[in-house]
């Protein structure tokens, strides 16, 4: 706390002098001519930490690596000077101050992302860049602090790596273990917004000091020991991370069940000190770490081949914070190399009140302001080169491309890579920089790692949670019921029975685990409480959990998570019905009035139709009027039976005469069946044909108290509140449906069909109509996320599969069949929208038919008179119908024996004279004509 208190008052002071020495600008002191022979920088870290001794070894050989290139800064040398912070943040931001005296462009640091948010002030005011390789808090935004620049990878994307990994084994829960510090915070805060993308969340902080005690974090983990979650993710310091794993193994926190994810600190110690001992590998087995992911090239494999020399005798390790501070030399080294290109000068400006800070022993007047900051700036941002980290340049953002990270699992003496994370592909175990050049795939076929061994050596994906061993009961609200108590029946203050209770405690007994709990009856007990209010109590925090009769519906589900169901159900409407008796006339019933007029316009038309196309060239079909009249209503009424005698003889009245029979053995089947059902089965009848006729209707309607039917009657049909009634029983409801709309009762009631299947067993003068409007089940309520109800859920389906579930039915809702439980209500008539598919088909063909015979009739006729008409002299409308009527009742043969003789005399008499043959074969056409008449008429006589 004292640390805390010394760091903000640096921090202010240094802000004051900062702005200070800003508003009092001197004149430039520009003594220099072209690029000069040397250009000051400055590093700040710790050289004894994990990060920093590797670091300081990267840099000190990028520094000579720069100088000794020709081809990078020609004439001019890095003057690198290095200042210890030693684990102090007052400590890197005096040395930072130092280094403003010493004309130092640009500085490598700070190592600490709490330090780095104290001197990015003072790089602000005094445009000195800040190129910081460790410093990875998130919250070091570059519009804040336009001139620190993070040359490593941000921790935003690391936590979003975490929070995919954790959503991929479909953990919804986690507990955050981390140091109160800007880092640790802000770090863990990053990754809470990461999870609730995924629809999860951190559901315990476990904050640790930043210098914590063995007997401190053993406080701390006995309290995570006592939650729910088992995936814990540790963001601490490499300093004293490995300590955090030690007090777990000896709280038994590293066995089965448990999940561990360090950020990338342990990846770090893993490499800087490898081997570690092996008490502290023990301490680690099953632990998955990230690290910061580089793509293998020349430039790397000759940098780690250079690495063992560079630390002969040190025993350190190349770690990837190492690589990054590599690159960063370079990086400024292009960037003061393009600075001097574009005509950049190292100048600085003098402080005017420089006299005013000259009191005391800090020399505050020697800070001067770099005069070339922004454009240095600049050029650092618009570098683009090949580093050993592979490609090394900005985004828009100011972060680096391409952020990766590989995903490790400590295995017995070392670790494994089980695949990567990228921020282009999420989860892969491909190498990232494959698929950089694709089209990003965030499926979740896409999203996969190779196998885990996870703590207590298991392969097996643990459950990510166990019930919080707290000692503490949970609170389950028990609807108090005043009906239907089979499900839920409260006896005594702990004494509650039902079907509902027994399901629970079946599906609990089947948990891998034991769940303390109590169960607290929520209602008076003298109406049926609200389901919708008891799930609210949960989202409250009054109720831990709510079982019983509880519908599952769409408001619900948005305050509480829910099992599995463990009973359908659904609104149903229940009315009042009698019984319908047979008569006289049943066998008319199966159709409508409308339905037999149109079937019997039909046969007729039918028959009239095959009459009109069989009638010339079929005896059958000829004859005296009342012959043919009794011929046509013969032919189609018989139809009906397929006891038609008239054989067909043509091809249109073949075609019409299969469409009608195939039409008649529809209508005959659907009349056969729906006259058996109403003459073999008991058949009910009511008034009220289901939801539809309530709805438009005026009458009351009756509803369970407590029930969610009355808000689905009002929201989703719009029915009227003042025709919802109210009642709190079965007795109510049996009396209020008895006495109907008329006497102050109800025309129906909806209610759910488990309730009413109880209410109908013991009361025959009731039943269902219509069909079931809406589909849901009973299923018992949990918090959002709670992954008891997934357990839960599981339960119940292993209950309904070993039988349990349907015994527990029989025991509590089991009752005699009432006596119309065969019975159905009244069948529905056939109507003619039922058929008018059919009697469309076959109107249209009879209309085809009938229009193509009319065709042919036309052609023949022309063929055969149009001679004769000319040569007879009869051109009169009128004359030529009659004509042409009487052609049509003609026989076909009849024509076409008259067509040849025609032919045979024309031939004879082609000599002849026009007029004289015109008048005579009119003559002889016209006797011949009576003389056929008079012996059709004999013939048809002879027929009689």
């Amino acid at each position: 706390m004292k640390q805390q208190q010394q760091q903000f008052t640096m921090n202010i002071i240094l802000w004051l002098l900062a702005s200070m020495i800003v508003c009092n600008g001197l004149p430039l002191n520009a003594n220099v001519a072209g690029r000069p022979a040397v250009v000051n920088i400055g590093a700040i870290f710790s050289f004894k930490t994990v990060i920093g001794k590797a670091a300081k070894i990267a840099i000190e050989t990028a520094i000579e690596d720069v100088n000794s290139n020709p081809d990078i800064l020609p004439g001019t040398k890095l003057i690198l000077q290095m200042k210890d912070s030693n684990y102090s943040g007052f400590m890197a931001v005096v040395e930072a101050l130092l280094f403003m005296e010493r004309e130092t462009v640009a500085i490598i640091g700070p190592q600490s992302s709490v330090t780095a948010h104290v001197i990015s002030h003072i790089a602000n005011v005094l445009r000195v860049p800040l190129l910081s390789f460790s410093s990875t808090d998130p919250t070091l935004s570059p519009i804040q602090f336009p001139f620190f620049v993070r040359t490593a990878q941000n921790d935003l994307y690391q936590m979003s790596a975490i929070a995919e990994i954790i959503d991929h084994y479909e953990w919804r829960e986690v507990i955050a273990i981390y140091e109160d510090d800007d880092h640790g915070r802000n770090g863990i805060a990053a990754l809470g917004d990461k999870l609730a993308e995924r629809r999860c969340r951190i559901s315990y902080k476990a904050r640790l000091s930043p210098e914590p005690t063995r007997d401190e974090i053993t406080d701390v983990l006995v309290k995570v020991a006592l939650r729910e979650s088992r995936i814990l993710v540790v963001h601490v310091p490499g300093s004293w991370g490995l300590k955090v794993f030690s007090v777990a193994q000896y709280l038994g926190m590293l066995g089965t069940g448990y999940v561990w994810i360090a950020t990338n600190w342990l990846s770090t110690v893993l490499e800087t000190n490898s081997p570690l001992s092996q008490d502290a590998m023990d301490d680690i087995q099953g632990v998955v770490t990230l690290r910061m992911y580089t793509p293998d090239s020349q430039l790397k494999r000759r940098f780690v081949s250079r690495w063992s020399n560079l630390t002969r005798g040190k025993l350190i390790g190349l770690n990837t914070y190492s690589l990054y501070a590599y690159d960063t030399v370079w990086l400024l080294a292009h960037a003061i190399n393009g600075f001097f290109n574009q005509g950049g000068n190292i100048s600085f400006l003098n402080n005017s009140r420089a006299s005013e800070l000259s009191e005391g022993n800090l020399h505050l007047d020697a800070l001067s302001v770099f005069q070339g900051g922004n454009l240095l700036l600049d050029n650092i941002l618009n570098v683009n080169m090949k580093g050993v980290t592979g490609d090394f340049r900005f985004t828009s953002d100011r972060n680096l491309i391409h952020p990766a990270f590989e995903i490790i699992n400590v295995i017995g003496t070392g670790y494994r890579r089980v695949g990567y994370w990228s921020n282009h592909s999420g989860l892969s175990t491909a190498l990232p920089e494959t698929l950089w050049e694709k089209l990003p795939n965030r499926s979740s076929t896409s999203q996969m790692l190779h196998g885990v061994v996870w703590p207590g050596q298991t392969t097996q994906k643990p459950r990510g949670w166990v019930f919080p061993n707290s000692g503490r009961h949970l609170k389950i609200g028990v609807p108090h019921r005043v009906s239907y108590r089979e499900f839920v029946s409260v006896r005594g203050p702990d004494v509650i029975t039902g079907y509902c209770i027994d399901v629970f405690t079946a599906a609990l007994n089947l948990l891998p685990y034991a769940v303390p709990y109590k169960l607290i009856p929520f209602g008076d007990g003298r109406t049926n409480p609200s389901g919708t209010e008891l799930v609210r109590l949960i989202t409250a925090g009054v109720f831990d959990a709510a079982i019983g009769d509880i519908a599952i519906i769409t408001n619900r589900t948005k305050m509480a998570d829910f099992t599995q169901p463990y009973i359908e159900s659904g609104l149903v409407v229940v009315a009042p019905v009698w019984r319908k008796n047979s008569n006289a006339f049943a066998f008319l019933r199966p159709f409508t009035g409308r339905m037999w007029a149109v079937t019997a316009i039909f046969f007729l038309l039918v028959g009239t139709v095959v009459w009109i196309l069989e009638h010339r060239m079929n005896d059958e079909f000829r004859g005296p009027p009342r012959r043919q009249v009794v011929t046509i209503l013969w032919f189609s009424f018989s139809t009906w039976f397929f006891a038609h005698r008239e054989n067909t003889v043509s091809v249109l009245g073949r075609i019409i005469l299969i469409i009608w029979l195939f039409v008649v053995l529809i209508i005959n089947s659907s009349y056969t069946a729906s006259l058996t059902s109403i003459l073999t089965v008991q058949q009910l009848s009511s008034p009220i044909k289901g939801i539809e006729t309530l709805v438009s209707s005026k009458d009351p309607i009756g509803y369970q108290q407590g029930s969610f039917a009355r808000n689905y009657l009002i929201d989703d049909l719009k029915i009227d509140a003042s025709r919802l009634v109210a009642l709190n029983s079965p007795e109510e409801c049996a009396k209020a449906l008895k006495d109907g709309p008329h006497k102050g009762g109800v025309a129906a009631m909806v209610d759910d069909r488990a309730y009413i299947e109880l209410f109908l067993s013991t009361r025959c003068e009731f039943s269902i109509v219509g069909q079931e409007f809406t589909k849901n089940g009973w299923g018992f309520a949990f918090p959002r996320d709670s992954p008891l109800a997934v357990d839960m859920s599981t339960a119940i389906l292993k209950l309904s599969e070993n039988g349990d579930l349907q015994r527990i039915h029989d025991k509590w809702l089991l009752r005699r069949a009432c006596s119309y439980q065969g019975a159905k209500m009244e069948v529905d008539r056939l109507q003619l929208r039922s058929f008018w598919g059919l009697f469309l088909i076959c109107g249209l063909a009879c209309l085809i038919a009938l229009f193509l015979y009319f065709l042919k009739m036309v052609r023949q006729f022309s063929r055969h008179y149009s001679e004769e008409s000319d040569l007879s002299g009869q051109s009169s409308r009128s004359a030529r119908i009659q004509t042409f009527l009487s052609f049509v009742d003609e026989k076909e043969e009849e024509v076409k024996s008259r067509s040849k003789r025609r032919q045979m005399e024309r031939t004879s008499n082609r000599s002849t004279d026009d007029g004289s043959n015109s008048t005579s074969y009119s003559i002889r056409r016209n006797s011949e004509f009576a003389s056929n008449k008079s012996l059709g008429a004999t013939t048809n006589r002879g027929e009689v």
